[in-house]
């Protein structure tokens, strides 16, 4: 299935790089973990870093009820909310040549107050299940007085861009043919470390497999 682009989602600028699997879409947005949500507030844009979950074309976001951003992207106003993922800084022989190997995707919409109780948790468990695997499960679940406390809301995937880079630099022939330079990809890769148990836990306690699984 492809993107469907509207005038504003439509990659103008290096439209080469422009993906429009939906499924690149998808899988931009299973990797990373935080995605920024702009919103406008009093004419000003706010944009907010926030952990996420996504289930089929539905992207949900969580935050405080306090959260003015929140609030105002739950009135019906448009917003935007993107994701970027580097994989790697692109040396160039030419400065103006340098770039990254990235992942992104950016898309537009109105976000949907999540309301009732069963949606609402439905959200929360793809959130969770998108940030810690396998803690919807293992862990207390949340009290009526949290989830009363959290905001949730839905946005729909219909309207959305990918770009993605990968590769060599593209140097200029004529950098290329003078072999003065060096040029290449410093891949960067995110990986999780030792887990670090909290202080205050008390006597002997093995990792969680879902934890230990995830390394």
């Amino acid at each position: 299935m492809t993107l469907s682009p509207t005038d504003r989602s439509t990659i103008k600028r290096g439209r080469k790089r422009a993906v429009t699997e939906r499924e690149a879409l998808h899988a931009v947005l299973d990797a990373a973990l935080v995605c920024h949500l702009a919103v406008v507030v009093d004419g000003a844009p706010i944009v907010l870093p926030t952990g996420y979950g996504r289930h089929g074309d539905t992207l949900y976001l969580h935050g405080s009820t306090g959260a003015r951003s929140l609030r105002e992207a739950a009135t019906g106003v448009p917003v935007c909310v993107g994701v970027t993922i580097v994989d790697g800084i692109v040396y160039a022989r030419s400065v103006f040549d340098n770039s990254m190997n990235y992942r992104a995707a950016v898309i537009h919409g109105t976000a949907v107050p999540v309301t009732d109780d069963d949606t609402k948790l439905h959200a929360l468990r793809a959130i969770t299940e998108h940030l810690a695997p396998g803690s919807w499960d293992y862990a207390r679940p949340a009290t009526p007085k949290e989830l009363a406390a959290t905001s949730v809301l839905s946005l729909d995937l219909a309207e959305a861009s990918v770009k993605i880079r990968t590769g060599p630099p593209g140097d200029e022939p004529e950098d290329i043919a003078a072999n003065e330079k060096w040029a290449g990809v410093l891949p960067l890769r995110t990986v999780w470390g030792e887990p670090e148990p909290d202080p205050s836990l008390v006597g002997e306690w093995d990792v969680p497999p879902h934890v230990t699984a995830r390394r």
